[in-house]
C-alpha cells in the first residue's frame, strides 16, 4: 500500500507492536486475575500494640489527674469525660493522624493502610495505600467524640435514674435502647476478634468498619521491638515510689 506524501513515515517495530496487542491483553487480564499469597501480619504483634497504646495513655492519664491533683476535687470528677477527650484527641492527632499509626504500633513496626485499595489480586503488592482523610477523621470521630459521648450521656442518665423508671417513659425507653446498642456493640467486637485470631486481619470493629489494616511499616523486619518506652516507664515508676516514701 502506497503512503501519501503528506503522511509521516511509520517505524519499523510499529507493525510487530501493533501485532503483539492481543498477546499483551491476555497476560494483562492473568496477572490482573492471578492469586496472590495473602499477607500475613503476627497477631501477637498488633495485641502488643494495643496494649502499649493503653499504657501509654494510662500514664499520661496519671500525670494528668497528679497536675489536677490541686484543683478541687470535684473538677476532677465533674469535667473527666472532657479532659480524657481533650487527652485522646491530643494522642489521636499526634498519632494515627499524622503519621497513619499509633505509638504502640509504630514501636511494633506496624501502621495501618488503606485496605479498600488493596481488594482481591492487590493485597499484597509491595507498595501501601496510605489512609484518606476521610478514614483519618471518621477514625477519630469514632474513637474519641463516640468515647466520650458514650461516657458523658452514661454519666448523665444514671445520675439522673432513667432505668428505674416507668417503662412507659420516654426516658426508660432511651434508656433500655442504650443499653440494648452497649450488648450488641460488645457481640460484634467479640465476633470480630474470633475473626481476627482466624485471619489476622483487622484488630477491632472500627477497623474493620473502616477498613483500616496494620501492616509492617518496613517488610524487612517482621518485627521491631523498642524497650525504650517500657524503660521509661521503670525509671519514671521507680523515682514516683522514691518520692512516695519521702513524704511519708
Amino acid at each position: 500500500m502506497l503512503r501519501s506524501p503528506s503522511q509521516p513515515p511509520q517505524p519499523e517495530w510499529s507493525a510487530s507492536w501493533s501485532a503483539l496487542q492481543p498477546a499483551l491483553q491476555k497476560v494483562r487480564r492473568s496477572m490482573a486475575t492471578a492469586r496472590t499469597s495473602p499477607i500475613k501480619v503476627m497477631r501477637v504483634s498488633q495485641l502488643d500494640s494495643d496494649i502499649l497504646d493503653s499504657e501509654l495513655f494510662q500514664i499520661l492519664k496519671d500525670q494528668l489527674w497528679s497536675a489536677l491533683s490541686l484543683f478541687k476535687p470535684t473538677f476532677k470528677e465533674r469535667f473527666e469525660p472532657e479532659l480524657l477527650a481533650v487527652l485522646n484527641l491530643f494522642l489521636f492527632k499526634l498519632s494515627v493522624y499524622d503519621s497513619s499509626a499509633t505509638y504502640g504500633s509504630q514501636l511494633q513496626n506496624l501502621k495501618y493502610r488503606n485496605e479498600w485499595k488493596h481488594g482481591g489480586a492487590l493485597e499484597s503488592i509491595a507498595k501501601d495505600a496510605p489512609l484518606s482523610q476521610a478514614q483519618k477523621i471518621l477514625y477519630g470521630v469514632f474513637t474519641v467524640g463516640g468515647q466520650y459521648a458514650w461516657s458523658r450521656a452514661n454519666r448523665y442518665i444514671t445520675s439522673q435514674g432513667w432505668g428505674e423508671l416507668d417503662e412507659s417513659d420516654i426516658r426508660n425507653k432511651v434508656y433500655r435502647v442504650l443499653q440494648a446498642g452497649e450488648k450488641y456493640w460488645k457481640a460484634f467486637s467479640l465476633l470480630n476478634f474470633l475473626i481476627f485470631l482466624w485471619n489476622g486481619k483487622y484488630r477491632t470493629l472500627i477497623d474493620r468498619i473502616l477498613a483500616m489494616r496494620l501492616v509492617y511499616a518496613k517488610k524487612s523486619l517482621n518485627r521491631q521491638v523498642s524497650f525504650e518506652f517500657l524503660n521509661r516507664q521503670m525509671v519514671w515508676h521507680a523515682f514516683t515510689v522514691c518520692k512516695r516514701h519521702l513524704h511519708m
